[in-house]
């Protein structure tokens, strides 16, 4: 596998694992009392936003991108949804 493929792979489940955070954990703390929710996929989101970082660095030095689309990928990791069309359009690239 490439750098590429598995930043995709990791792009898709960092976009996953924060829907599923702001989406179902953080109405099961506030609404049904289970702070464990939050804590664990809290967890998990924060070591596959590291992965995702980690990964698109490597993939900017490796594919020589330009700073302006690592900026905006990396920008991409935090607004809901837009891993998925950071995944569409490098997809799509390649």
């Amino acid at each position: 596998m490439n750098t590429l493929s598995i930043f995709r792979k990791v792009a898709v489940a960092e976009g996953l694992s924060y829907l599923l955070l702001l989406f179902v954990a953080m109405p099961m703390k506030y609404w049904a009392d289970m702070p464990l929710a939050v804590k664990y996929t809290g967890w998990a989101h924060g070591l596959l936003f590291v992965m995702y970082m980690v990964i698109l660095i490597m993939a900017w030095m490796e594919y020589k991108w330009n700073f302006k689309k690592v900026a905006m990928i990396g920008a991409a990791s935090l607004l809901p949804f837009a891993p998925f069309i950071v995944d569409k359009k490098l997809k799509e690239e390649n």
